[in-house]
């Protein structure tokens, strides 16, 4: 086995070494502000990142069955397969339309003729681009050291976790094939644009907005077109009473969901680590901060839980984690460990009384997606301008926060961003929400609703009968 996984290990090292193609030294300086003594030097350089970015990506792809869990967790049983499904076709759907169409959207410098000034083409995706292993390919100006195929595999993760955040909040009422449209908008169109702004060298880009791994562009993306989602859908059958007052309609598994949790929170060592680009010393900080906002978001939203609700509730506990992952995504490389507590801690409280404030507005946010994302991400924007440090971890020349000296002007672009970012979300996915309710692709039946959607729209149960009669409640 050993012998095994050296040979493995060896014959990657070589593969990502041709992916890398000819390069000298003098180019990796340039690029990553290091000093390398031989074009050997160089080339291990280029296989290691190539590497490490790739293996960020595994870790972020593992965040689709995560999601899965929290959100099949914590509907009913009636539903799972329901949630599974849709969490499968987010990672098929978005892959392929952010291939064919949202890459070149984002970073429309990258890939000319895909989405040009001409209007949408998409040949360059049947002509094999991002698969084409010629050294000419891979190693062109524009991507390197990054092989292109690394670079999108990345991103790519990041536009299918963007769209499967929205599952959750729709659980329980929505068609399949409605929600099969909206996994291929959001990943071709809405969480493109968004990403273009900032990562594609836009206009927030231009602003001095900060984002370094997408509280604002990843979450509230899928945050806001979760609420819009939510909001157009209307609450499950049975989720209030004639006096408006909501009830409890339990998830059906907390152990799946929050082992969902821990899936997720292993998947963020891809997710924020990864987002450096590179393998270099600032990635096992960022790695331990990543930590300690998710430590401090848990406990927050723990005790936060047991203040308000007279018991630490579980569910609440485990969105505290993720809480203080999505708000330390924005600032993580520029924060201290103390503004990393904070702004995980804060968010833990945040998400508790979020969950608990929409849920009394008539909403019905199953998972508490919206808090977690829309409003957690939102909260994550705000303390980058409030404790981003004049020593930014990754060595970047960034704007300190407020309260490191950097006066308003920082958390001023961050609150442009936000709300800027949560208005075009919200208007675009409600357009989109509104456009299948009106077509009869939203909303199942009644009838189908109480039943469970894992039969009307799939055919088969997600459990055994045996399992689904003790939690046959409505």
């Amino acid at each position: 086995m050993r012998r095994k996984l050296v040979f493995g290990g060896c014959i990657a090292a070589l593969a990502l070494l041709v992916l890398a193609g000819p390069a000298t030294a003098q180019e990796v300086s340039d690029q990553y502000d290091r000093t390398v003594s031989s074009g050997a030097e160089a080339m291990n350089m280029v296989v290691l990142d190539n590497i490490f970015i790739f293996l960020a990506g595994v870790l972020v792809f593992l965040m689709q069955p995560g999601f899965a869990l929290v959100e099949a967790g914590l509907t009913r049983a009636k539903n799972a397969a329901n949630i599974m499904m849709k969490n499968l076709m987010d990672m098929c759907i978005g892959v392929l339309a952010f291939a064919a169409i949202g890459w070149g959207i984002a970073y429309p410098g990258d890939f000319n003729g895909w989405v040009s000034s001409a209007g949408l083409g998409i040949a360059g995706f049947f002509d094999g681009a991002l698969v084409d292993i010629s050294p000419e390919a891979l190693a062109s100006d524009d991507f390197y050291p990054l092989a292109v195929p690394v670079d999108f595999f990345f991103q790519a993760a990041f536009a299918a976790t963007a769209a499967t955040i929205v599952s959750g909040a729709v659980a329980g009422r929505t068609k399949f094939v409605g929600y099969l449209c909206y996994s291929a908008l959001v990943t071709a169109f809405i969480y493109p644009i968004v990403v273009s702004w900032k990562w594609g060298a836009g206009w927030l880009d231009e602003l001095g907005f900060i984002d370094f791994a997408g509280s604002g562009l990843v979450h509230m993306t899928g945050g806001f077109a979760a609420l819009a989602g939510a909001m157009v859908l209307g609450p499950r059958i049975g989720k209030y009473g004639d006096d408006g007052k909501p009830r409890a309609l339990p998830g059906h598994s907390i152990p799946l969901a929050m082992a969902g949790v821990l899936l997720l929170f292993i998947g963020w060592f891809g997710f924020n680590p990864g987002s450096q680009l590179q393998a270099d010393m600032a990635v096992p900080v960022i790695a331990v901060l990543t930590a300690f906002a998710a430590a401090s978001g848990g406990g927050a939203a723990m005790l936060t839980s047991w203040l308000t609700m007279s018991k630490p509730d579980v569910s609440m506990a485990g969105n505290g984690i993720l809480a203080g992952l999505v708000a330390i995504c924005s600032g993580i490389a520029e924060m201290s460990w103390l503004g990393t507590m904070i702004t995980g801690g804060v968010a833990g409280v945040i998400v508790v009384l979020s969950v608990l404030g929409i849920e009394r507005a008539g909403i019905d946010d199953p998972v508490g997606a919206f808090s977690v994302h829309g409003v957690c991400g939102f909260w994550g924007l705000l303390a980058t301008g409030l404790f981003a440090t004049t020593s930014p971890i990754n060595g970047a020349e960034e704007s300190a926060g407020l309260l490191y000296g950097g006066g308003a002007g920082l958390l001023a672009d961050q609150v442009v961003g936000g709300v800027v970012i949560a208005v075009f979300v919200f208007a675009a996915a409600g357009a989109m929400f509104m456009i299948l309710k009106a077509a009869g692709l939203l909303r199942v039946d009644p009838a189908d609703e109480v039943a469970g959607l894992d039969i009307s729209e799939h055919g088969s149960p997600g459990y055994g009968p045996d399992i689904l009669a003790a939690t046959a409640t409505v």
